[in-house]
C-alpha cells in the first residue's frame, strides 16, 4: 500500500463486533478474564497493552516501514524509555550541536547523573562525526533532521555507515519531517523517535510521543521497560492521534507549500538577516534535503536583522501566528526559541543565536500569513 493509503487503513480494520470503520476508544483500565490467564487476545490491564494504543503502534510502524512501534505519553516518555534500554552508566551518546532543548536537557540534566555522558557535534561534518566516535566509542549517534530550530538537514544514509563503522546505533528524531516526508530506517537509521504530538497528531490538542524500530529484540526490549515505567498513551489520545494521521499527507502537503512561500518573503525582507528552511537553493543542505525528503517541511526560522529585543516584539506583534511554543498543528506559531523552547540549552554549546525567531507555518490562507509577518516586521 501507498503512505496515504496506510495512513488511513493500517492497524485500522472495522471494528468485528459493529462494523465501525473508526476503531474504537478502549477507555478502559482493565479486561475480564475467562478464568485465571484467560485473556482475550493478550489484554490484562491497559498499561500493559490496550486495543486503541495498539491500533496506532500499527499503524505508526507501517508508516515509518519498521517492525514494531511504542506508543507514548510524551515525546520525552518516548526517548527516556528508549535510553534506558539502550545505555548503561558509562556509555557515551553522540547529539547535534543545535539538539532540542528538551532532549538537551534529558541528557544534561538528568541521564548525566545516571553516568551517561554525551558529546555535541556538527552532524553534518561526517568528518567531524567520525572523529568524535573514534575518540569516544558511542553507544549511539542520537540525529536529528531537520534540526530544531536551525533546520540542518542530515544526510541519514552517510551518517548511518559512520554510526555503523563504530558500532554504534543510529536513532534519528523525524518529527520535524514526519515520515510522510522522511522515512529514516529505509536509508539505514535502526530506530525512529517522534513527538506525536507535532505533525502526527496535527491539531494542537493531544500530546504524545513514539518510538519505531526494526529490531524485534529491542522491541520486545522497549515494550517490557515500557510497562515497567508505565509512560504510555492512553486511549482517548491514542486516539486522537490516529484521527489525525489519516490526513498527515494532505496536511504536510500545505504546510510545505506555505513555508515555502512564507521562507521566499522573508528572505527578500529588509529586517530578516538570515533564513533558515532547507527548500531555499541557497540552504547548505538543499541538494540533501532534496534527495531524502518528499518535501522541505513546514518549519521556518529567522535571524532578525536589529537584534534580540527586536525579535521578541516581531513574536508579540503578530495575529495569526500564535506566539506559543510547539509546532505542526493546523494553526500557524511564533516563538523566541532562545527564551522559550531553548531556554535550557542557554550559556551551552547548543545555545541559540538570540535574534532567533522560529514558525510553525500552519495551513492558513498563505496571504493572510505573509500579511501578518510583513506587518509584524514592521
Amino acid at each position: 500500500m501507498k503512505f496515504e493509503t496506510k495512513a488511513i487503513h493500517a492497524g485500522q480494520d472495522p471494528d468485528p463486533l459493529t462494523g465501525a470503520v473508526v476503531p474504537p476508544i478502549y477507555q478502559t483500565s482493565t479486561y475480564k478474564q475467562d478464568g485465571v490467564g484467560g485473556t482475550r487476545g493478550g489484554y490484562e490491564y491497559s498499561r500493559t497493552a490496550n486495543p486503541t494504543r495498539r491500533a496506532l503502534e500499527e499503524c505508526l510502524a507501517a508508516l515509518e516501514n519498521g517492525t514494531s512501534a511504542l506508543a507514548f505519553a510524551s515525546g520525552m516518555a518516548a526517548e527516556d524509555c528508549l535510553l534506558r534500554v539502550l545505555c548503561r552508566p558509562g556509555d557515551h551518546v553522540l547529539i547535534p550541536a543545535d539538539a532540542y532543548g528538551g532532549t538537551f536537557r534529558l541528557f544534561d540534566k538528568v541521564l548525566s547523573r545516571w553516568g551517561v555522558s554525551y558529546g555535541t557535534v556538527r552532524q553534518n561534518d561526517l568528518e567531524a562525526v567520525d572523529q568524535a566516535a573514534a575518540g569516544r566509542k558511542p553507544k549511539l549517534i542520537w540525529a536529528e533532521t531537520p534540526t530544531n530550530p536551525l533546520l540542518s538537514v542530515i544526510d541519514i544514509r552517510a551518517l548511518a555507515e559512520v554510526a555503523h563503522a563504530h558500532q554504534a546505533l543510529l536513532v534519528t528524531d523525524n518529527t520535524f519531517a514526519s515520515p510522510y516526508l522522511q522515512q529514516p530506517l529505509d536509508l539505514g537509521a535502526d530506530i525512529v523517535v517522534h513527538s506525536t504530538t507535532k505533525y502526527l497528531g496535527g491539531h494542537s490538542d493531544v500530546v504524545g510521543g513514539a518510538v519505531v524500530v526494526k529490531d524485534p529484540a529491542l522491541a520486545a526490549d522497549l515494550a517490557f521497560t515500557q510497562n515497567a515505567t508505565g509512560g504510555v498513551a492512553g486511549p482517548f489520545d491514542a486516539w486522537l492521534t490516529l484521527r489525525g494521521v489519516k490526513t498527515l499527507a494532505v496536511r504536510m502537503e500545505r504546510h510545505c507549500a506555505n513555508a515555502t512561500r512564507v521562507a521566499e518573503m522573508l528572505a527578500a525582507h529588509p529586517a530578516v538577516s538570515e533564513v533558515f528552511y532547507p527548500g531555499l537553493p541557497g540552504h547548505p543542505d538543499h541538494k540533501i534535503a532534496a534527495t531524502q525528503m518528499r518535501g522541505f517541511g513546514g518549519m521556518v526560522s529567522f535571524r532578525v536583522a536589529a537584534g534580540p529585543d527586536k525579535a521578541v516584539e516581531i513574536c508579540g506583534r503578530t495575529r495569526l501566528f500564535t506566539l506559543g511554543e510547539s509546532l505542526g498543528g493546523v494553526e500557524s506559531l511564533i516563538e523566541h526559541p532562545a527564551r522559550m523552547t531553548h531556554a535550557s540549552a542557554s550559556g551551552s554549546p547548543l545555545e541559540v543565536p538570540a535574534d532567533l525567531v522560529r514558525l510553525s507555518v500552519g495551513l492558513e490562507d498563505v496571504g493572510d500569513l505573509l500579511a501578518d509577518l510583513r506587518q509584524a516586521l514592521g
